[in-house]
């Protein structure tokens, strides 16, 4: 009797094991059935379809809703990156259909589990990049309890594109920002399936630096995205870029395909275009960006906050000390008129021109905005956070001037490795012990804001919510974290000078 109760209770246990371990790995979403992998606590899903494929008559249309398969779905291995504008290797995968999202969550979450959700963005200047870059690795994330989203979004023409034959095509309907487009399907794909991964669709963050930080400020100022989220974090984030007018970019797109054989604008000039390859359509060529197409965005994201018409969410913006990293070539001197002594005075002096212009062109691109965009959402009522990234390893401090552009990601995500890593043509030195307690603080905002919708609530140093009359940034620094009243008071104020009188 006992050796039988032992049996059946061994059975129980074992046919217990099984099944949360066949849970772990296997997923429900409206389109059908995963199977992902699982490593130690985390269970990730890659390469889901959260759209139709964008191929054929569906190129230069809003996303369409995925179909559905039977069976069970292989989701182990990223898919495909969007058709790359810009140089890449040889072996790497890329194509037009690649509307698909990864996600990464602990893999012993509870049944009906209510799990904070955040939805990155990636940055590539919307020519470049996707969601399965290694440094985006949701693992860690999900470790602290957080379902981590990465998505794949149309780049280059494909993905951000008008022409006058378009707009005849699809008269009322969505133009020209397909890109943003996408991030909007997925977002609204997450919302409807991410339960199934133990997600909670009303604590959704939405995330991204660079053009994905500026897709994070479109979409604040976005009526589309009303709903999607809520709260956002930008890194990068260029908040007073106004977008592309539409009949500006349409110009844009008919000089694009006149270069490319394609005259006209009537429906025999999309048929054509339609006809062209993708890897034709992918040829680098001019600058790529958002475009006030008057529905999905209808005004940039300074003027959306400014009217107070942005999403009325809590939110982060920040950047790097060195974001002229990404220009550096170009200087706001070069227009700066009669400012131009003072803005030399205050960041240095004629004799150091070189660093004048990086630190200058990476407040004016960025953390001026940042500033700008604090102050008015926080004057429209809502809560706003501002941090300023300027750690560098101690090995690199004599050779590099501040944080690159896109230096905080690996940061953030807790990635920094083990080992010397190769990446984007450079190496990545193994993490120090300050490397990691800086990365492990970072996350740790990140991680409460997404759970608690302050990032004071990380239990560390004190991160001040932004108040104008105290303007406090949090700066990560090589003296640690610490929060900065006036932040850059002096500087920031004179470069507001300088975008004021641009306008």
């Amino acid at each position: 009797m006992i050796l039988r109760h032992l049996i059946t209770a061994t059975a129980a246990a074992l046919t217990l094991a099984a099944t949360t371990a066949y849970a772990a790995d296997t997923a429900k979403v409206a389109q059908g059935a995963l199977h992902g992998h699982v490593s130690g606590a985390v269970a990730s899903f890659k390469a889901i379809p959260f759209a139709a494929p964008p191929v054929g008559e569906l190129r230069w249309r809003p996303p369409q809703a995925p179909k559905g398969w039977t069976g069970t779905r292989d989701a182990t291995a990223f898919g495909p990156m969007c058709m790359q504008m810009r140089q890449v290797a040889p072996d790497v995968k890329q194509s037009e259909d690649c509307l698909t999202l990864n996600v990464w969550t602990p893999a012993n979450f509870k049944r009906g589990a209510k799990l904070p959700v955040m939805v990155w963005i990636h940055g590539g200047s919307f020519t470049g990049g996707s969601g399965s870059n290694f440094i985006y690795d949701g693992t860690h994330f999900a470790q602290k309890g957080v379902v981590l989203v990465t998505v794949n979004y149309r780049l280059g023409r494909l993905g951000f594109f008008a022409h006058a034959a378009l707009t005849a095509e699809q008269p009322g309907a969505p133009l020209a920002n397909y890109g943003m487009m996408d991030n909007l399907a997925a977002l609204k794909w997450v919302k409807a399936n991410i339960a199934a991964f133990g997600g909670d669709p009303a604590n959704v963050t939405a995330f991204g630096e660079s053009a994905g930080g500026i897709l994070i400020n479109d979409l604040m100022a976005s009526p589309q995205a009303k709903g999607l989220f809520a709260k956002a974090i930008s890194e990068s984030g260029f908040g007073r870029i106004p977008g592309l007018p539409m009949a500006a970019a349409e110009k844009v797109g008919v000089d694009y395909a006149a270069a490319l054989g394609v005259t006209g604008s009537g429906p025999e000039a999309l048929k054509a275009l339609r006809a062209l390859s993708a890897e034709q359509l992918s040829k680098p060529a001019g600058q790529v960006t958002p475009i006030l197409d008057g529905k999905v965005l209808p005004e940039g994201p300074a003027a959306a906050f400014a009217a107070g018409r942005e999403l009325k969410v809590p939110y982060i913006a920040g950047g790097n000390s060195w974001e002229a990293s990404l220009f550096p070539k170009t200087t706001p001197l070069d227009r700066a008129g009669p400012l131009r002594d003072k803005l030399i005075a205050a960041y240095g002096s004629p004799s150091d021109l070189m660093n004048v212009q990086w630190d200058l062109g990476t407040e004016a691109a960025v953390i001026e905005p940042d500033r700008l965009l604090a102050r008015l959402h926080t004057k429209n009522g809502q809560r706003a956070w501002v941090y300023y990234f300027s750690y560098v390893p101690a090995a690199q401090r004599a050779a590099i001037h501040g944080l690159s552009h896109g230096g905080e990601i690996i940061y953030v995500f807790d990635n920094v490795p083990d080992k010397p890593t190769p990446y984007g043509g450079r190496t990545i030195a193994a993490a120090t012990p300050e490397d990691r307690k800086i990365s492990g603080q970072a996350m740790a905002y990140w991680v409460a804001f997404a759970k608690a919708s302050d990032p004071d609530s990380a239990g560390g140093v004190a991160w001040p919510r932004y108040d104008p009359a105290t303007e406090t940034v949090l700066e990560f620094g090589a003296d640690g974290v610490h929060p900065r009243p006036a932040f850059h008071r002096a500087t920031l104020d004179l470069v507001e000078q300088l975008a004021a009188a641009a306008r």
